[in-house]
């Protein structure tokens, strides 16, 4: 697989920051054989290998959960069915400003958006790691967030076909 066919097809797994299959890619070689477990680990080691500010870019490429873009129809196809599969495509009025308060707040405490790797929890498991993780000092929710990114990530690519 050339450059160009590896980031069009992995470019696009962690959020809108195809410079990690670029990286991944240019380290070269390439394994004979692509599985989603050798494809996390090349682009999981180039995101940790990136620094703080790089890292920081990935967060805050992430929408918020039940945000203004989910409202607005603009997420990424993935982002879309992820947040569909937790139910918050289908919350009441009451959990949307709950979620909307804590965007808020948690965006203006650490300066990039919530993120948790949804898959597998229902809006009140997500909304109470929300309101957990509100409280962790900046350096703690930063190393949270990029685990998170590395789960989606993952996630991500054990979804697709090899």
């Amino acid at each position: 697989m050339d450059r160009e066919k590896f980031v069009a097809r992995f470019g696009g797994v962690f959020e809108h920051s195809p410079w990690i299959a670029e990286r991944a890619f240019d380290k070269g070689p390439l394994p004979e054989k692509l599985d989603a477990e050798t494809v996390a680990g090349m682009l999981c080691e180039q995101f940790r290998a990136a620094s703080e500010a790089e890292r920081l870019t990935v967060l805050k490429a992430h929408p918020d959960l039940a945000g203004k873009l989910a409202v607005a129809d603009q997420l990424t196809a993935d982002s879309k069915a992820e947040q569909a599969g937790a139910g918050l495509d289908r919350l009441t009025e009451a959990e949307f400003a709950r979620f909307t308060d804590l965007n808020t707040r948690y965006h203006a405490r650490f300066g990039f958006p919530f993120i948790i790797a949804v898959k597998g929890l229902d809006r009140h498991e997500i909304l109470h790691a929300f309101e957990n993780r509100i409280h962790h000092s900046h350096a703690v929710e930063f190393e949270t967030a990029c685990h998170q990114v590395e789960k989606i990530a993952t996630l991500r690519l054990n979804a697709m076909e090899f």
